[in-house]
């Protein structure tokens, strides 16, 4: 496959009560390609918004979920979530901000 660019990597950030309650430990989740190395994701963060600096990231592979439709069973797509704690001094990121 050819080489992940940093804007391909952070596909969209994850939006729950438990994502939520995390952001006050400045620990952010987003949904990631699902070849993209810890590095990569450190990178694509502290590159896409200014100000950021990344302490940790933790990621965690997701495999697809069965569903049927009558007599067809298929699987959902795989997925891969990340969550990356910043640092004390780093800034917030600003899509969160209005939620």
């Amino acid at each position: 496959m050819a080489a992940i660019q940093y804007y391909d990597v952070i596909l969209k950030p994850i939006v729950t009560e438990k994502s939520m309650n995390a952001m006050a430990e400045k620990k952010y989740t987003f949904l990631v390609h699902t070849e993209a190395t810890k590095n990569q994701v450190k990178e694509a963060v502290e590159k896409m918004f200014e100000g950021t600096k990344v302490k940790s990231v933790n990621t965690m592979n997701l495999e697809g979920k069965s569903r049927r439709r009558g007599m067809t069973v298929g699987k959902t797509a795989k997925t891969k979530k990340a969550i990356v704690t910043l640092t004390e001094d780093s800034k917030d990121i600003e899509i969160f901000e209005g939620l």
